[in-house]
Order: C-alpha cells, then sequence, then structure tokens
C-alpha cells in the first residue's frame, strides 16, 4: 500500500502523543510533516511553572526532542504559523512561504489565552502564562520590577504566581470568585489553601472585578469596579483558555466553541480530523490532557486501521501539586441536590478530605495535603459501584473489618492492578510494576522514560515513588537511588569514575558498557556524556556534535522566529572603529533586523538566517564569541585605571587577558567573568562565575556568583598581589570546576553543593593550582575556533544549507 502524505498543524501535547501511538501501531504508513508555531520541539506546557519556579530548564521539560523527528522521519517545521489550508486540493501553507501536501489532516491548533478586554490591556506588561515566550517575559520583568498581579485565582494563576514570588516580586492574585480554584475545590478545602499560599507570601484580592489597565506606555496599576486599584508593573492574565479555531473555521471546517468531532475525531471534511484542546466532541471542549490522550489513542487506532471504539467523552479528575500542597477533585463535589457528604478535617496537620455519595454510589471527592487515595476513589466514580457500609473506609482509609489506619505501603499493594496510576498519560499500576520488575526500571526517572508516569503533571509522582519503593526492594536489594537521567542509575561521579578505569572512549560504548537502560539514551545523558569525555580525554575524543543541542550545532542561539543570531568575541568589550565599521557594514549586508549592545559589552547581531551564517562569520572574520556555548561567554570590564579617577588596577588589561586565557574553553555550564577596576564595582564582578575586584596593591578574587533567574553573590576565594596570580587562581578554579561538576551546573550551585571551604582546600597549594592550569592547557590546545573550522570544511558546511522548497528550523 502506498505511503499517504499526513500534515498536522500544531506540535503539542495531545498531537503529537496521538503520532507516537500511530507510529507503534503504523510506522511505514505516513509521510509525516508537522507545523508548530514555536520554535521548540513537542514540549510539556503543564511543566512551564516548574520552568517559572526554578525547578526545571527548557531543555528538562522537552517530551521529544529534535533527534525524535529524526529518527521518526518527521519533516518539522519549527516556528512557521499556517496561514491556509486549501482543502479543495489538500494543501497547507505556512507564514514563511512552506507548504506540504496532504492526504490526512490532523488539527492539532490547541487553545489560545483569554485576555480580558479591558481598558489598557494592550499596554506593555500584560500577558497571559501559556508558552515559553511569557515564561522568558516573566523572567526578564522580574530583573527590572517588583509589583506583580495575576487576574485568576484557578491553577494556572496561582502556579504563575507562585513562580513569580520565586523571582522576587511582591505578587497580587485578583480573582473574581469568593474564593480560590473554585472548579476543582470547595470552600473548606479552597480556604485552606489560601491560608499555605499566604504563609509563602502571595496576596489575595477576592470578588474584585477588574475595571482598567492604568498606565502611559507600561503599565503602572489596575484598576477595580469597587474604586480601588493595586500597583502593577506586570499583569499576568490566567483567566481561562479558548479552542484556537480560526483556522479551521476559514477552511470551511464546522465550528462550534472548538471543532466539531465525531467520535473518531472526524470534522465535517474527509480526511480532516482534529484532537486536543481545539476539538469539540459531544458539546464539550477539555482543557485537561488525559481526556486529550484519550481521544489521541482513538484517532491513532482509526489512522492505523485497527478497529477500535469511538470515545465516549471522559470523565475527568484533577490531582495536583498547587505550589508544593497537594490537592485532588473529581467529580460533582459541589454536593448537588440529593446527595449526602462526609468531612474529615485536621487543621493542625493540614488535612481535608470530603466524600460525596449519591444513591449508595460515588460522585464527588474532594482531598487536600493527602491525596493517597485519589487514585481508588476515581476508580470507583468510574465504576459506578454501591459503596454502602464502606463510608467511613473511604474517608479515612480505614481497611474493612479493622480498626486502625493502614500504611501507604499498604494502600498501594492493595490497589488492583487496572487502576489508573498517572492519568494524564493512562499509566496503570499494572504497567508501571512490569516496567520495575521486568524492565528494571528502578527509580522514579527510569519509570517516567519507560511509561511517561509522572511525565506531565507530576502530580502522581508520590505514588510512582511508592510503587518503586513497593517492587523495586526485590528486585534490586538495594535502596532505590536516582542517576543522571532516566536511562541509568549511576550518577555523575560514578559514571566519570568508571570511564577513567576501563578507559571508555564513546558515548556508545560508555552506555553500552555501563548498562543503559535505554541503548539510544536521551537528551540530558548523551549531552552530558559528551561534556565528560571530552573533559577526561581532550587529546583524543572526538566531539559528537548530534549529542549537542541545537544552539550550540549551529554555533548561535536560536530566536523564537527560527533565525540565530551571531555575537563576535571582543575581548575585554574593547573594540576599535575599524572592527565597528566591518560589524556595521556586514550587518547592512545581510539585513540584519536588529543589532544590539549585549549586558556582556558585546554586539549582537538578531535575526540572521541558518544559512547567512558562514557567510556573516567569514566577512566578519572575527572569532566566534561563543554566545550560545557552555563555555567562556564573556569577560565583562569597567575601565578601571586607564581611564577612570577611581580606578586602582588596570581592569581593561585584566579582563582581556583573562578572556583570551580562556576562550574556547568547554566547561560544564555556561561561564561568565569580570573585572572591576576598584571596589565600586562597576562590572559587577560580585555577581559572576569568577569575579575579579581591584584594591589597593592587589585583587579579590570571587566565585560562584550568578545575576540570573537565581541571583547569588559570591564568595570570597582568596586576595593576590600580582595579575599572574590572577589568571593562576582563575585556571585552576575553572578546571577545577570542569573536573568537578555535573554537567549543565552552574558555578553557584556547584559551590553551594560542594562549599567553597572544599573549593578552597583543593586549591590551596601552587603545585595544584599549576597542575590544573596545565590539564586547562592542554584542554585547550585541542579546541578551534568553530567558526573558522565549518567555514574551511566543506563537509561541515553543508549542514547550514536549505532544503529545496522549504526552510524548516530543524530537520
Amino acid at each position: 500500500m502506498a505511503t499517504k502524505k499526513l500534515v498536522m498543524v500544531g506540535n503539542g501535547m495531545a498531537g503529537v502523543r496521538a503520532l507516537e501511538h500511530l507510529l507503534k501501531l503504523a510506522p511505514d504508513a505516513y509521510e509525516i510533516t508537522i507545523f508548530g508555531a514555536e520554535p521548540y520541539p513537542n514540549y510539556n506546557r503543564i511543566m512551564l511553572s516548574s520552568v517559572l519556579a526554578g525547578g526545571a530548564d527548557i531543555q528538562e521539560i522537552v517530551i521529544n526532542d529534535w533527534d525524535w523527528y529524526k529518527e521518526n522521519r518527521i519533516q518539522l517545521y519549527a516556528g512557521h504559523m499556517v496561514t491556509r489550508i486549501d482543502t479543495k486540493n489538500r494543501v497547507v501553507y505556512s507564514d514563511q512561504g512552506a507548504e506540504a501536501k496532504y492526504d490526512v489532516l490532523i488539527m492539532a491548533t490547541g487553545s489560545n489565552p483569554f485576555m480580558l478586554p479591558l481598558p489598557g490591556a494592550d499596554k506593555e506588561g500584560v500577558i497571559a502564562f501559556r508558552d515559553i515566550k511569557d515564561c522568558e517575559m516573566m523572567m526578564e520583568t522580574s530583573k527590572k520590577h517588583k509589583k506583580a498581579v495575576v487576574i485568576g485565582g484557578g491553577l494556572l494563576g496561582l502556579e504563575a504566581a507562585r513562580g513569580l514570588l520565586h523571582l522576587g516580586m511582591d505578587v497580587s492574585v485578583v480573582h473574581i470568585h469568593p474564593y480560590l480554584m473554585e472548579r476543582q475545590l470547595d470552600e473548606t478545602a479552597s480556604r485552606m489553601l489560601q491560608r499555605e499560599l499566604e504563609a509563602q507570601g502571595m496576596t489575595f484580592l477576592l470578588s474584585k472585578h477588574s475595571e482598567s489597565i492604568m498606565g502611559r506606555k507600561r503599565v503602572k496599576e489596575l484598576r477595580f469596579t469597587d474604586g480601588t486599584r493595586v500597583d502593577a508593573d506586570l499583569i499576568v492574565m490566567a483567566v481561562g483558555i479558548r479552542p484556537n479555531v480560526a483556522l479551521a473555521k476559514s477552511a470551511g471546517i464546522e465550528v462550534n466553541r472548538g471543532i466539531v468531532v465525531n467520535d473518531y475525531m472526524e470534522t465535517n471534511i474527509p480526511g480532516i480530523y482534529a484532537v486536543g484542546e481545539c476539538a469539540e466532541h459531544r458539546g464539550i471542549a477539555y482543557g485537561l490532557v488525559a481526556p486529550l490522550y484519550e481521544q489521541g489513542a482513538v484517532l491513532a487506532k482509526r489512522l492505523a486501521g485497527v478497529d477500535t471504539a469511538g470515545y465516549a467523552g471522559s470523565v475527568t479528575s484533577t490531582k495536583l501539586k498547587v505550589s508544593g500542597v497537594d490537592v485532588f477533585s473529581a467529580g460533582h463535589f459541589a454536593e448537588p441536590e440529593g446527595t449526602r457528604a462526609l468531612r474529615y478535617q485536621d487543621e493542625v496537620e493540614g488535612v481535608y478530605k470530603k466524600i460525596v455519595i449519591h444513591d449508595d454510589r460515588l460522585v464527588g471527592a474532594v482531598l487536600f495535603g493527602d491525596t493517597g487515595d485519589g487514585s481508588k476513589l476515581f476508580s470507583l466514580m468510574k465504576s459506578r459501584e454501591s459503596v454502602k457500609g464502606r463510608e467511613k473506609e473511604l474517608l479515612l482509609g480505614f481497611a474493612v473489618g479493622a480498626g486502625a489506619s493502614v500504611s501507604p505501603e499498604e494502600r498501594l499493594a492493595s490497589l488492583p492492578d487496572d487502576e489508573i496510576i498517572c492519568g494524564c498519560n493512562g499509566v496503570t499500576k499494572e504497567t508501571i510494576k512490569d516496567a520495575i520488575l521486568n524492565k528494571n526500571c528502578t527509580t522514579v526517572s527510569s519509570v517516567k522514560a519507560c511509561t511517561k508516569a509522572s511525565g506531565s503533571c507530576g502530580g502522581c509522582k508520590p505514588l510512582v515513588e511508592g510503587l518503586v519503593q513497593l517492587y523495586a526492594g526485590d528486585v534490586a536489594g538495594e535502596p532505590v537511588k536516582e542517576g543522571i537521567c532516566g536511562c541509568t542509575t549511576l550518577n555523575r561521579d560514578e559514571i566519570v569514575a568508571e570511564i577513567s578505569r576501563m578507559g571508555l572512549k564513546s558515548i556508545k560504548e560508555v552506555m553500552n558498557v555501563l548498562g543503559w537502560n535505554n541503548p539510544e539514551g536521551c537528551s540530558k545523558c548523551r549531552p552530558s556524556l559528551n561534556y565528560y569525555l571530552g573533559m577526561l580525554f581532550p587529546e583524543s575524543y572526538k566531539d559528537e556534535k548530534e549529542s549537542r543541542f541545537t544552539n550550540e550545532r549551529y554555533h548561535g542561539n536560536i530566536q523564537k522566529d527560527g533565525t540565530y543570531s551571531v555575537v563576535p568575541r571582543i575581548y575585554g568589550g574593547v573594540t576599535s572603529p575599524s572592527e565597528l565599521k566591518k560589524i556595521a557594514e556586514v550587518a547592512e549586508k545581510f539585513d540584519v533586523p536588529m543589532v544590539k549592545i549585549t549586558g556582556g559589552q558585546r554586539i549582537d547581531l538578531l535575526g540572521v538566517k541558518k544559512e547567512d551564517l558562514p557567510k556573516m562569520w567569514e566577512e566578519l572574520d572575527m572569532p566566534s564569541g561563543y554566545a550560545y556555548g557552555k563555555a567562556l561567554r564573556t569577560v565583562k570590564t569597567c575601565v578601571g585605571s586607564t581611564f577612570c579617577r577611581f580606578g586602582t588596577q588596570d581592569s581593561i588589561g585584566m579582563g582581556i587577558r583573562l578572556e583570551k586565557e580562556l576562550e574556547r574553553l568547554s566547561t560544564p555550564a555556561k561561564v561568565k567573568l569580570a573585572v572591576s577596576g576598584c571596589p565600586r564595582n562597576c562590572a559587577e564582578a560580585t555577581i559572576k562565575d569568577f569575579g575579579v575586584v581591584a584594591i589597593d596593591g592587589g585583587w579579590e578574587l570571587h566565585v560562584g556568583g550568578n545575576g540570573g533567574v537565581h541571583v547569588r553573590a559570591t564568595e570570597l576565594l582568596c586576595v593576590v598581589k600580582t595579575e599572574d596570580e590572577v589568571v593562576e587562581w582563575a585556571s585552576a578554579f575553572i578546571q577545577y570546576y570542569r573536573e568537578h561538576a555535573q554537567w549543565n551546573e552552574r558555578t553557584s550551585v556547584w559551590i553551594e553543593r560542594v562549599g567553597l571551604d572544599s573549593v578552597k582546600k583543593a586549591l590551596e597549594k601552587k603545585k595544584d593550582r599549576e597542575a590544573l592550569h596545565a590539564r586547562l592547557k592542554l584542554a585547550l590546545s585541542t579546541q578551534k575556533d568553530p567558526w573558522k573550522e565549518i567555514l574551511s570544511d566543506k563537509e561541515l558546511r553543508k549542514n547550514f544549507e536549505p532544503l529545496p522548497n522549504a526552510e524548516p528550523v530543524k530537520n
């Protein structure tokens, strides 16, 4: 049978999950093309709150990385917005000029955040909380402003508020209802949640109706209909979502609130399907991920030609961790007429439980603080079996016929194998049990990698942890241990020690010899191993480019529209008229949309097409500034004694010397330096990875600073007298960090983990510093400037050539 062309509009969780099912059922049936409006691979939108709160970075919430598309022969147009569908000729068109023919079209356009149509809503500083761009906006705003207001006291609003608190902002939550999360909690549970969140620092303005947003260019305050107001530098609207149906409507596809589909996710136009938040099934558009995955499973079977019952709708439950507090709700918890409710409340322990019963059947539940019985209660609701005589057991967790409470382990052991543990991904206890007992998945991370349990909202993680403890002890005979990722139980130190002991020389060899669960590795461990091997064997190891992230493969930061940035090296922030003239001429020649002075005293050429990168590097004829890499980024300087009347030392000369000593050095995470010419610290040296501050007759050396999301001041390493000593200590410190930090661990986090005293002890002897400096020099001797290397190698340069008739961000 001829391969059909399948095009999907949307690169989100629901649509890609459907394709994952399809690829398992019929891996060769379709030639697949995906259009995604964001310049990222498929990522977990539910985990954006964790990114905002500092619990994860962008790479950690990626579900399927760039390599997944390549491995499954999927053409991904990232950063392409589909603007038109020709249903007659079966072709879709994007705003970037790409087009694709289809036999089957899946609409997975998701939803848009609802923005209140308030006067002033178009002002700078008024945003939604829906995607990575919104997260980045909040992070940037928190560096310059203090007052944040979140409109919406639902789950999304509270998670946004928690993230903004973490970023150091004063946060007020505005809610139109008298209590929070009224769709998931009853008033008692809501009040308990409010007290917990107020203790964390949130302020709540309840029963408030927003009237207008004031300010000139940027928001300054939010006014309410009762005449009161609240100051605001940032307003985040988290008041709901609406199915994204504009494209479908313009193509003549039937639309109500969402794209109307039948039980097989078919629209009114043959060959066109819809799945996810954009779809409306039997009058309902679902916003929770579990029903959307159920829809995707039905659609995948339909497209694979596998017999399946249609999608009949979903009974939904919500099990969440709201700013560190566990909550669960399901069914008719608001006590509709004809029901009776049983409650248990412990204000000391912060536990509240309520079950709602109708005709001896469980129809609703709310749990706060202790959600261990949530899955069991939800299963009873779906089965509609009688609970007569078991009400006390259900409410309090008592065993039938016993007078004492059962342990969490006994609860888990008593759950039936078909019990759904991870509602987001539809993973049963039996599936997790099988992964632990038969697939050597003895950590939460490996269970997640194998089954996807706990891989979405994370609310079921305590249950997964419990099951690992319950079953892994019998299998492993030792305490469950977390590795660097779900592919292995080995940590960083164990891996590095084994690579050194056995002389392992390639990523494949490491994974094979050390018994990786996933023989291909993942987007977390492959870059880690690539770094560790390069650090241990700088002369013999050949860097594996495919194990690096996109930015490092193309030697430029990818931007939200799919273009790249070019940042040449400008040593110590010092340039010349001829160099500036050259940069300006190149920017004009290649129509660079924006030229920006960076915070590290360099010039950033933004908006460059991938195929133009080598030509620009060639004409600039300057070294790469490594603005994209886990390497030395910049050495920021003030003018020091060269011009400043307060300067005590030559900070410019010292900065340039350090930058030339350390440029091109591969490090576990990005490294930034600064040199201030006097204690006034104009170069902000005390929030850098390595900071140098001039004093009378010498230099203070500071380490472990960070000026990013997690601001951390440096700690004083030592005081030295000469410039040679500055270079010696800087080189020794950075090499010691290279050899002992985990991959992707900033010096600020590393110093907090190992302690400054341990670093001081390692560097106190001159012979040890000299040995570290020698190893650093050896590593540097193997490095070439990547821009010049690509320009001189025809094969490497081919990677930057555009594909015929297309311009995808990542292939």
